[in-house]
This record gives C-alpha cells, structure tokens and sequence, in this order.
C-alpha cells in the first residue's frame, strides 16, 4: 500500500526484453539512491504509481531493477519508457509513516491523456481524459469511460501517475467534455477531469513535464470502488425483483456514491 506522495524521481537507464513470445521487459532505474537504504529484494516500489517487485538492486549505485508483464504495459504507460525517461517513484508505506495523501493500491485502473495544461498564478491546472477505446471483438481494451466516471467526485481523491492529488472539475455523469471536445469519442464516452498542482507539488513530481497527448495512469479511490461494487448488488436485485430496466437504480447508486465520498473527503 502506498500514499500518493512521491519520494523521489527516478531514471530510466536500461529497458531490456525478457521474452519476446509474452512481450514481458526489465526495466532498470537508477538516480532512487534516497530510497534504497532499507531496500530488500522482493520490497515493493511505485513506479508512475504501478506496484511493481524489486527483482535486484544495488544501493550504493542507487539503482533497482523490476519486471514488466503484458497485463501492466497494457493497462499503464509504463510500454512507453525508454533509457532516460524519468519516473515517480514511492517506497511501500512502512508502520511509522505518516499518512499525508490517501489510500493507493498500486493497481492502475486505466489511462488518461492530457488534453491540456494551464498557469493559473503559480499553479498549473490540468486537464485530462479518460482514454476511449471503441470495443472490437475478440480485441482487450480498457474499461470504458463511462463504467468509470462514478468514481471520479469533486473534491475527491485520484491518482496519477502514482501522486494523490484532488479533483476540481469532472464531467457530468452522462459525459461530457471540459477541454476542446472530441468528435471521434462519442459524448457518453468523453470523461474528463481536472486537478491543479502547486508549485511544491510541480517540483517533486514528473507530471508537468508532460505535453498535451501524453498517457498518464490512473487509479480511483479504492473507497469509492468498494461503496459502487458493495450497493451495485443491492440495486440489480431490486431491479429483478421489480422489473425495472435499471435507469432509476443506476442514477440513484451514482448519487449515494457520490455523497458518501464527499463526506469521507
């Protein structure tokens, strides 16, 4: 389990290949000496908020090395590292942190793209977008935007690229965009979202040396996915039970939803 707040940026210096039938890489980071003085193999490190297994290390050179599986390049930008790229990089909480940020898994939920980026004073205010991807048969592809967008609440946690940050502004259940629109994903399927980050925050973390398209991680407040899933049940079965199509019980479990989360954040 993690925090959200990143201890240090790490480098990419070797992304090689471990099977070509899987696709599966190992991904060496090197300038995370800061975090290697308690560092065992096998310890877990948030890489761009990905939990991922330290599989060899070196502390005095301060570097670490992990391994990539399909199922992560597939759900996360970590497929888009090369030698150089630089990384958020977090420790798993140990029983003497202090709990500053909020709960985060490490287990990425999909990716979004930055629509765009915005001073506002000293502040830069971000805008981002659920990726869409049309379904195809036979074909994986992310979760739709719209089976999301009832865990993204004003005021609310999320996590990107490994660093707990606050919504300000979210579409609007049915979709919607806040940026530019675009016309090629159809309206239900436009989520965005915006978070906006102060200077302390730009200086210790990658995302604002992100451009406009670039991927960035995301993983949902994991209270929010539990409230959803635990009175989803609830609602299919008095929808059974009356008949129902289930529109009303769907509009009404995305507003329980999101009163719950404004009262726990």
């Amino acid at each position: 389990m993690f925090t959200g707040l990143i201890e240090t940026i790490g480098r990419v210096t070797d992304v090689t290949q471990h099977d070509t039938k899987s696709g599966s890489y190992a991904v060496t980071i090197g300038d995370v000496a800061s975090i290697l003085d308690d560092c065992h193999t096998g310890d877990s490190i948030a890489v761009n908020g990905v939990c991922l297994t330290v599989t060899h290390f070196d502390a005095s050179a301060g570097w670490f090395r992990v391994d990539l599986a399909p199922e992560t390049l597939f759900r996360s930008n970590l497929g888009d590292l090369s030698s150089g790229s630089r990384v958020n990089c977090e420790r798993a909480m140990s029983s003497h942190t202090r709990f500053g940020g909020h709960i985060v898994q490490g287990h990425v939920d999909t990716i979004a793209r930055l629509v765009a980026m915005e001073p506002n004073e000293s502040a830069l205010t971000l805008t981002l977008r659920l990726q869409y991807d049309a379904p195809r048969p036979g074909v994986e592809t992310l979760p739709l935007p719209s089976t999301l967008s009832p865990y993204l609440v004003p005021k609310g946690f999320v996590t990107l690229d490994g660093t707990s940050l606050t919504l300000i502004d979210v579409s609007p259940p049915n979709g919607g965009a806040l940026a530019a629109p675009d016309d090629v994903i159809p309206t239900n399927e436009t989520v965005d979202f915006t978070v906006m980050l102060i200077p302390h925050t730009q200086e210790h973390i990658v995302l604002p040396t992100k451009r406009v398209g670039d991927a960035v991680n995301v993983e949902f407040d994991m209270v929010g996915k539990y409230v959803y899933r635990s009175i989803l049940g609830q609602f299919q079965r008095l929808d059974a039970a009356s008949g129902s199509d289930g529109v009303l019980s769907s509009t009404m479990l995305d507003r329980l939803v999101e009163r719950a989360l404004r009262r726990i954040t």
